[in-house]
């Protein structure tokens, strides 16, 4: 489990990065707090960091549960294309919206797959 755990603090770290990335944006296009609109380029930074947060609710159950019921090798593994994704979907959403889903995709299809995988995992661990 402690490549479990270090892919989720490694995904941790990311998101907090994300955050100050937003922070910056804020200052440099002129949003302060508690705006969450204004200038469409920290829109983009606030909703890579919003929407990170999002899937991270469903991505820290789901590779937990996979690595402790499944293979916690196949769990890092596959967590491991969350974090790299969302590195791709910020680059990708900050340049043209509208062709985020290049990053956003492998992202969702890892938890789809640990999400799926820890819910075969803990049916078949059921006496």
């Amino acid at each position: 489990m402690e490549y479990v755990v270090l892919v989720i603090l490694i995904t941790l770290v990311e998101y907090v990065v994300f955050g100050i990335l937003v922070g910056r944006a804020r200052a440099k296009y002129n949003c302060p707090a508690p705006a969450v609109s204004g200038d469409p380029i920290f829109e983009r930074y606030y909703r890579v960091h919003i929407n990170t947060s999002e899937q991270l609710l469903i991505f820290i159950p789901a590779i937990v549960i996979y690595g402790q019921y499944g293979n916690p090798i196949i769990a890092a593994a596959v967590g491991l294309v969350f974090p790299a994704s969302r590195i791709i979907y910020l680059r990708t959403y900050l340049a043209d919206p509208a062709k985020r889903g290049v990053g956003f995709l492998p992202g969702f299809l890892a938890i789809a797959y640990l999400l799926g995988g820890g819910l075969v995992e803990v049916f078949s661990s059921i006496p």
